[in-house]
């Protein structure tokens, strides 16, 4: 089949539609789930943690952070799973792939050499679960040395290491801590049951249609190279699949943009050369630059306005003061003066959902 080529304002309309950052806001945390496939879980909280700011950015006032707990803890309608909340209608997707086989070499080989240590976890979970990684005796016979990312206690590890193999899972959580179980007691036990083939093509199925428009991969990296249907963009090279709902939109009118400040590790942002090629956007996270290579700010957000990347937004809650200061607001190009009016708008949208003033803004 020919691929459709598509001019790089469809293309980028396409991607923001699918993002859910246009005109038309979606109702409630799950829809947003359902769309754009999963919500990072950051704990930097320059303005607020990237879960909560990634559902501001697309729901608007009306998101509070109770309603991701509800999802997720009361009504199930969301899982955590590798550091995000995903719908819970992708499980079936995910659970063939869930498997000892799936860990990578070094993962595996620890996991076999402590398997009196993962029989302890499991059974001290199955008689007192849910449980939080600190209430678990660490019984591991073979340890990893602490690596930036894990300390010594070894509970931790083993339980990450185990929910990838569907054996526990996430319940809820108590702060940033969370609260484990079997995955038998947190994962619904009525689903579908797919084979390997069968999930990884509802797999990437669910991400093209979370992208819109993406760059092939082979399957377990994302969207595969048959999924969809065939794409290309004007002045670009690149080889792109598209979701065959987001191209029959592009015959419906045009339902406009808006502002919306993304978080940086927000799923637009993903894949840097998507962004280069449609949006001629060249992002880089400055988080972990030195200070004095700093261009826009150590954790400053993008700027999209409509369907393209404007600028930089480096603010940050001050939780001390309880204002939102605003250390710079960065342009690419010279606003026009409804540029101007609608970004000191989405900040002080944004400030009123924090219930804090905004200072530093001119």
């Amino acid at each position: 089949m020919t691929p459709h080529v598509l001019t790089k304002d469809e293309a980028r309309r396409v991607i923001v539609r699918a993002a859910l950052l246009d005109a038309d806001r979606p109702g409630d945390v799950v829809e947003v789930a359902e769309q754009i496939g999963y919500v990072k879980i950051d704990p930097t909280a320059t303005i607020a943690p990237c879960e909560h700011t990634m559902l501001w950015s697309r729901i608007g006032w009306s998101y509070e952070p109770g309603q991701l707990k509800k999802a997720t803890e009361d009504d199930r309608q969301l899982f955590e799973y590798n550091g995000a909340f995903l719908p819970i209608s992708l499980l079936p997707a995910m659970l063939p792939s869930m498997t000892e086989a799936s860990l990578r070499g070094s993962a595996r080989s620890w996991l076999a050499a402590n398997e009196g240590f993962r029989r302890d976890v499991l059974a001290r979970l199955r008689t007192e679960g849910p449980l939080l990684a600190s209430e678990i005796p660490d019984t591991a016979q073979v340890t990893k040395s602490p690596d930036g990312w894990t300390g010594s206690n070894q509970v931790p590890i083993m339980l990450d290491v185990l929910s990838q193999t569907a054996e526990v899972a996430v319940v809820g959580r108590e702060g940033r801590s969370r609260r484990w179980d079997l995955a038998e007691c947190v994962y619904p036990q009525d689903g579908p049951v797919l084979s390997e083939e069968e999930g990884a093509e509802v797999w990437s199925s669910r991400l093209l249609q979370a992208a819109g428009l993406a760059r092939p991969y082979n399957w377990w990296n994302g969207v595969s190279k048959t999924a969809g249907e065939a794409a290309s963009v004007e002045g670009s090279t690149v080889r792109f699949r598209i979701d065959p709902d987001a191209l029959a939109a592009l015959e419906e009118p045009d339902r406009g943009g808006r502002v919306a400040f993304l978080n940086p590790y927000d799923s637009l942002l993903f894949d840097r050369k998507r962004l280069e090629e449609v949006f001629g956007f060249a992002y880089v996270l400055e988080q972990f630059k030195p200070k004095a290579q700093r261009r826009y700010g150590y954790f400053a957000h993008p700027i999209l306005f409509g369907d393209r990347f404007i600028g930089m937004l480096d603010a940050e809650h001050d939780r001390e003061r309880e204002v939102l200061r605003v250390n710079a607001v960065h342009e690419f190009f010279d606003w026009d003066a409804d540029e101007h009016e609608m970004v000191r708008a989405e900040i002080q949208e944004l400030a009123d959902w924090l219930g804090v003033p905004v200072i530093g803004l001119a």
